[in-house]
Order: C-alpha cells, then structure tokens, then sequence
C-alpha cells in the first residue's frame, strides 16, 4: 500500500510506533519469580505467568435485591431523584451495608447530630459525607456547606466529583418555586437555581464570599478563614454542614491545629444547627473524637476489595501476617529460612538478577514485582523515597517491560497521545518520559508541573500507563489505586515511614470494579528487618491535641475568638477553651495557667486590649493578623517590614513590590548563592536601591558564594537570614511575572519546574492575605498595588495581558500570542471565529513540538476542542462585563 493510500488510522499507529521505538537504554530481563501454591491448590498459569493470588475470586457484597435500604432511593434516605440518577451515573448504583448502617445512625438524617465514623481507605467512607452534605444543602437554598480536605489535589478532585454529582438539578424543583416578592428582594444571580462547588486553595477565591457557593471545598487554611469571616459578618447560620476528611491530621504537628480551631467554634454555637461530619481511615480513638464533638460514632473494617499482604526479604516472598515468626527465625540463623522449626514457608522467592543494574537485592525485588504484574496487564503503584529515586525506578522498569506491537496499537496511541501532551506544555518533554512512557511507565513526585502530574494521573487512572513511581505523599494527596501497591524499602527519604503513612500507602492496593483483590509488597533491607517487625506490628498513634505542643496555637485560638466576637471576657473565654480537644487532656490548672500566660503576652504584644470590666477587644493589628489568616510571629515580621516599607517604599521597579508578598515562612527552597551574585549583578538602580533598603549587602551575597556561612545564632540572626531567603525567592517572582515560563525559571535556579510552580501558587495565596492585612490596617493604597501584582503572578504576565489571562487555558504565552494576533480583550476572544484561533493556538505551543509524530487531524481535532473551551470561557467573561455595566448604569 503507498502512503498516499494509507488511512489516517494506519498512519496515527505508524507514528505512534515510531515514536515507541525511539533508541534508548538497553533492555533488561527480570528476574524470575516462584511461586509455591498452597497444598491443595494445583499450579495454574496464564499466558505463561504464574496464577498468583491477586486473580482468586471472592464472594461479592450482598446486593440490593437482598436488602432495599441498599438503594439510595430508598425513601428512608429522603434524596431527590436527580441526585440519585446523577449518583447512579457516576457508578454508585447501591451501598454498602456498613453505609447504610452508618447513615441511618441516629439523628443523622433529618437533624443536626454530628457523626464521627472510620472505615479503610478504598471502603466507600467518602460517600456518606457526601450523602449528608447534599441532602442538607438540596433541601434548603440558603443552606451552605465546606467539605475541608488537606491537599489541594484532593480539593481539586473533589470539586470535578461534587460538580458532576450535582450537575443538571434544579434546586427549585426540589424545595419548590420561590415568590415573585423573594426574586426581586434576592434572587440576583443567573445561577441561583443550581448547586454551586467552588474549590477554595493557594491564592484563587481571594474575595469569595458566603454569597458566591453554595458548597465550598477547602484547605485548612482556607475553611478556617471562611469561618472566621463568617462569624465576623453574622453569616454563619447559613452553615450547616461541616465535613472534615482526613480527620486524623488533627494531630499534624504544623497544621493539625486548624481541625481543631474550626471545630471548637462551631461547638460554640448556641443553635446546634451546623452538623459536623468527620472521617479518617486511621484513627484510633474514635471515641474520644465522637465525645469531643458531641457525634455519633461509627467505625468498619469492610473493604470491598480484600488485600494480600506481604514481605520480602534477601528475595523471599513472606506473608504479612506470619512476619514476627519469619524475622524471629531468621535472627536466629542469621539469614531467612524455610525450613527452620517456626518459621513457615515462604509462599515465593525471587531470583537472583546477574545484571549489575539489578544487583541489589530490593531494586530487584522490586522490577521483578512490577514486571510480573504489569505483563498480566494489571496496574501497579511503587512507591519510592525521594524524587530522584521515583525517575531512576521508572527508569530501570521501564527496561524490563516490553514495547507494544502492533497487535497494541489503541493502547501504543494512548502513549503517544501522552507524550504528545507531555512534549506540548511550556517545558517541554521530560527526557526520562520520553523513554518510560513507551513501556507504560511514568512517575509523579512535587517536581513535576501540576500540568505534568495530571496528565500522569489520568493515563495511570485509565491504563495506559501501568506503572506509576511516586512519592509518599501520592498516598495521601491525590485517589489511585492499583491491583499492587510495592514500597521500595522502607524509608521514605532518611526517616522510617510511619504506621499512618504505610497504611495510606498499603491501603491503596484494589480497585473497585476492577480487581479481585488488591496486593502489597513490602521490600526491605537486612538492616531494616528489626524495624520492619515494629512498624508492621506498630498500633496507630493516639490522636491528641496540638493546640498545647506551641504557645502561639493556644494564642491564635484566643485572638481569633476575640476578633470574631465569639468570646470577649474571661468567662466566655473559659467557656471557649472547654470546647477544645485541648481540654479534654489536659489538667484544668494547666490550661487555666496557659490562658492567663497567652492573654498577657497578647495583649503585651499589642494584639488585644482590655477595658475596665476586662473585657477583650482585638487591636487593628491582632484583627488584621486573623482577618489575613497570618502565624502570629509572621504577622509581626510582616507588620515590621510593612511599616519600614511605608516610610520609603521604592516605587520606580517591581522588586520592593514582589518582596513584600514573598511569604514570610520557610519555602523548604535553598538558595544557589551563585545564582544569587549573578542576579544581583543585573539589578537595575532601583532593584539596587531595595538590596540596600532591606540592608541586604553585596559583599555577603559575594562570601556566601564563595563558600561562607550565616549563623544563626539568636532571632535577630534568623530575621536577616528571612530577608535574605525572601529576595531570593522575589528573584524568582520577577522573572514569572516577566513572563518567563516556570520551566526557563527552573533552569535558571537550579530548581524543579514543580518547586517553582508550587512557589508562585503559594505566593498567591500569601499574597492574598497580605492585601486583606493592608486592607484593615488602613494601607489602602498598598493593598491595590498588591492585588495589582498577584494578578499578574496568577497570570504569569505582564500588566496589558491580564484581562486576557482570565479565559480558560490563556495564560503568559498563549495571552501574549493572543494579543500579538490582534485578540486584545475578552470581548474580541469571544466574537472571534473557532477557525481563527485554531493557528493562534498552534502558534502558541512550544517550537519543539514535533507535529509530524501524531495524526495531524487529529491534533487539529484536539485544537479546534481547545478552542471551543476558551470561546466559552471568553463568552461568560464577556456576559459577566456586559451585565456588570448593565447594572451600574
């Protein structure tokens, strides 16, 4: 057949082939793995594999036919009929039983009662919050709720879910049509008929309030926040659900305390009309939690889709369960047996590899693992100890996995589409995708974009890609589960990974709908076999309060109360604090001595103030520090700068700008004191001015280059190491809002793309609260400039293009080429022909795009979608203005 006769689909496979087979690193063979079958189990295989457990068959969940209450439907439950059909269309067609259960707990339905409840991760515990939250917030249009998760990709996650399970229902057809008097008087909103999600993290929703959602799904930090402004404006009778996932962070030592913050004020209210819902997969006294919040308790084991544990040890495959008897075995003999008395049988062994790539006996476990798996076309997750490791672990398993031939094409396309994707974003194709993903292999860690991350996570999620290399924090962050979960040794980086962590990590073994039965590997280390023992055996630590572990959290728990006018003399304060978890671990004469201590340094701080009846007032500065959402300690270093700022700001250059709203905590970012000179050495007069104003010297950026160090040795010294640190890092800010793209920026200092991307989003957020400060602290001005400037980092742009930055997909150089191309407004975007901006955005992707490796219709066909999303974009936009001045006229 010639070329010219060849179909698009024949030449989409042909590419994707080609690019497949790109030379890289030799191949390498896995080592063998054995398997011994139970006794009265005879050997099977598949396709020549062994017949290993993750392919035994399990009895099934009892069904709704056998129990109605397991339908949604059911009237008992009281869910309007959308919202079960929306259910059902997202692959909820029933419940478990522990759901029901759980559910039909008393005064869960239809009244306020709290509900603390604990189920294993991957057993449906999501679905009763769910559940609650929406049959509260259908049933009244006044109604608000937050759902407050701990990452922003679960924030991100759980809005895209929330969206499409609310999606299509009208709020009126279930509560009933408003009067026309309640239309005129409130009804000011195209949407008011709808459920509104709106997700609340980093630096965006910066004026959000009540008004705009309906359910808000937040950080910490940011529900916290939203609380506090709720209290402050009378608006908090509109909040009736509370969920608080993860509900075991509570004992995070950095910002556990939030939990416990927002819980305590709502255990203030007078009504008991916010229900409180929490839930973890790893508490351990739940009890305690359910008598703190005054909640029904509830806790299962039930998971859907059982796991096999094990460990494996100089290359024996142990089960879990029997590891006490295997270690204590083999400290006797010096080395794992199978035959000594009390040591049971290894149920495999792995071979030993003659490639010095894989001569060390964990990495081998662990390829070897990885390859028997994703050949029987399973999913596997191996979670690996720092960043690099992730890269050379997908690395050297992507060796052993073979490429697609052409009997693969759909699923070799799928590849190729990826690195089609990958190879279009601003930085580019990482190099060591570039010879993973052919073989089905990526990896995911915080040095990759959030672009990059989730276009890995969704080819993992839909099998394309069958093996994902990640971090720890994967476990927590972000739901992928897969047929089997390996730990590549048991530390994480230098530190021995926790009973919390490896229970997140084992539990995402087994995927509904998918697998049978899900599977973990622990691959340890001889030196570490003693510390195995303790971490498998190892009880999960009590949760305790962390508001008592630093005097600033008590502090801030006592200046947010009195901000907010939840409690202003010494009896309600006293009244506030029984509220705590704190209190119900701590002896009163203790806590009595810690609020009298607290109260006196904040008011010696200038934060409160009392008047003759010892009542409790918040300064300008203590309500600015609340209203910002600031550490205390941060906000005074931040009030010190921001008054030395206001008596000779340099206005004539951007970096006194971008330093003021570089965060004031640690960014965990190093600084390349090379770098740093080199920069230095480009400032202009004004930049040069600010070096000096800060009391910034050359001459030390110039030692600390040449090998110098700072002490550290009292508060003065670490605020000057703090100046430091933040120029550098508003270094970083000017470039992103010079439009230098995150990946040259990287590049530049020597950082991952995803550190700097994760930098300017936390800026973002840090420069959010900054305006709110300098708003309250009566710095009006200041606080405009700020906000001038955030918008630009949010845009990564400068000034002219940032109208155009707020449609969808155009931001930095997509703005720029837009505007290059006459497009200059939102409006002009909106009006504009599909056809028309189809070569805008083809202008716009990096020159390194290599078009000739995929269909070229159907990149067109992937552009022309694109373009559909951002004239849609543009359109509301544009109606958004056009109402705007409508109603200002």
């Amino acid at each position: 057949m010639s070329a010219s006769s060849a179909s698009p689909s024949t030449t989409a496979a042909a590419a994707a082939i080609a690019i497949a087979t790109k030379p890289g690193l030799p191949s390498l063979v896995a080592s063998a793995i054995t398997r011994n079958p139970p006794p009265s189990t005879q050997s099977l295989t598949i396709n020549g594999l062994s017949e290993y457990s993750q392919r035994q068959k399990f009895p099934s969940t009892p069904t709704p036919a056998e129990d109605g209450l397991l339908q949604l439907s059911h009237p008992v439950y009281g869910l309007p009929r959308p919202l079960v059909a929306n259910f059902e269309s997202l692959g909820i067609k029933s419940i478990y039983p522990w759901q029901k259960s759980c559910l039909l707990g008393p005064g869960l339905l239809n009244g306020p009662k709290n509900l603390i409840y604990k189920a294993p991760t991957g057993g449906g515990k999501s679905l009763v919050a769910d559940v609650l939250m929406l049959k509260r917030v259908l049933a009244d249009r006044d109604a608000k709720a937050l759902l407050v998760l701990p990452y922003v990709a679960l924030v991100q996650e759980k809005v895209r879910w929330l969206r499409n399970a609310v999606s299509g229902i009208s709020r009126e057809a279930i509560t009933g049509p408003i009067t026309e008097f309640e239309r005129k008087i409130w009804r000011k909103r195209a949407d008011e008929d709808t459920v509104r999600v709106v997700g609340f993290f980093g630096g965006n929703k910066v004026r959000h309030t009540w008004a705009d959602f309906d359910i808000g799904v937040c950080t910490l930090e940011k529900a916290n926040a939203l609380i506090n402004g709720a209290f402050d404006d009378g608006s908090i009778a509109k909040l009736k659900v509370v969920v608080l996932d993860e509900l075991h962070m509570i004992d995070d030592d950095h910002r556990g305390y939030l939990l416990e913050l927002m819980a305590t004020k709502l255990l203030c209210l007078d009504d008991d009309d916010v229900q409180i819902v929490g839930m973890s997969a790893t508490l351990t006294n739940v009890n305690l939690l359910a008598s703190w919040l005054r909640a029904h308790n509830f806790e299962t084991s039930y998971r859907p889709v059982p796991i096999n544990e094990h460990i494996v040890y100089d290359g024996s495959i142990y089960n879990a369960r029997t590891t006490s008897q295997i270690l204590k075995g083999a400290s006797q003999l010096g080395m794992p047996s199978q035959s000594s008395q009390g040591c049971p049988a290894a149920l495999g062994a792995i071979a030993t590899s003659t490639t010095k790539e894989l001569h060390d006996p964990v990495l081998n476990a662990v390829v070897a693992l990885t390859n028997e798996t994703a050949r029987a076309g399973y999913g596997v997750l191996v979670f690996a100890g720092s960043r690099s490791a992730c890269e050379s672990d997908a690395l050297i398993i992507s060796r052993v996995l073979p490429l697609l031939t052409e009997m693969d094409l759909q699923v070799q396309e799928k590849r190729a589409d990826l690195l089609g994707d990958l190879r279009s974003l601003p930085g580019g194709l990482d190099p060591t995708f570039e010879q993973t993903i052919p073989r089905g292999v990526a990896f995911h860690h915080a040095g990759l974009t959030t672009e990059e991350r989730d276009l890995v996570a969704s080819a993992y999620d839909s099998g394309s890609i069958k093996v994902c290399v990640a971090t720890c924090s994967l476990a927590a962050g972000i739901n992928l589960p897969a047929r089997r979960v390996i730990l590549h040794n048991v530390r994480m980086g230098r530190e021995l990974v926790g009973p919390a962590m490896l229970r997140q990590m084992r539990g995402r073994a087994g995927r509904k709908g998918k697998d049978e039965v899900g599977e973990t590997y622990l691959c340890c280390r001889r030196k570490d076999v003693e510390e195995v023992e303790e971490l498998i055996r190892a009880e999960l630590p009590q949760v305790a309060s962390c508001m008592g572990t630093n005097k600033q959290r008590i502090q801030r728990a006592l200046l947010e109360a009195i901000a907010v006018r939840l409690a202003t003399s010494r009896e309600s304060l006293d009244d506030y604090i029984r509220n705590t978890l704190l209190y119900r671990s701590t002896p009163i004469e203790e806590i009595d001595a810690l609020v009298e201590k607290s109260l006196q340094e904040l008011r010696g701080r200038s934060f409160i103030v009392a008047d003759h009846f010892s009542n409790f007032e918040a300064t300008q500065l203590g309500k600015a520090i609340v209203i910002s959402s600031l550490d205390l300690e941060d906000g005074l270093f931040i009030h010190n700068e921001m008054k030395k700022a206001l008596r000779a700001f340099v206005m004539d250059g951007e970096m006194h700008i971008l330093y003021t709203f570089t965060p004031a905590q640690q960014m965990g970012i190093a600084i390349n004191w090379k770098v740093f000179a080199n920069e230095m050495e480009n400032l202009d007069d004004s930049g040069m001015r600010v070096l000096g104003f800060l009391g910034l010297k050359p001459t030390e950026i110039n030692r600390m280059m040449r090998g110098g160090t700072m002490k550290a040795s009292s508060a003065a010294d670490e605020a000057v190491i703090r100046v430091y640190h933040r120029f550098y890092l508003a270094l970083q800010l000017r470039d992103l809002c010079h439009e230098v793209p995150v990946h040259r920026v990287a590049q530049k200092y020597e950082t991952p793309r995803g550190i700097v991307q994760t930098l300017a989003q936390t800026c973002q957020g840090f420069a959010a609260g900054m305006i709110k400060f300098c708003e309250h602290m009566g710095w009006g001005v200041m606080a405009a400039v700020l906000d001038h400037f955030a918008d630009r980092l949010k845009a990564g742009a400068r000034s002219d293009l940032l109208e155009l930055a707020k449609i969808t997909f155009v931001k930095s150089r997509t703005a720029r080429i837009f505007w290059d191309n006459g497009l200059r407004s939102v409006a002009a975007v909106a009006n504009a022909d599909l056809r028309e901006l189809v070569p805008i955005l083809m202008q716009a992707q990096p020159n390194k795009l290599r078009l000739e490796a995929k269909d070229e219709s159907k990149y067109m066909e992937k552009l022309l979608k694109k373009a559909e999303v951002i004239a849609e974009s543009a359109n509301r936009l544009w109606q958004i203005e056009m109402q705007q001045q409508f109603d200002e006229e």
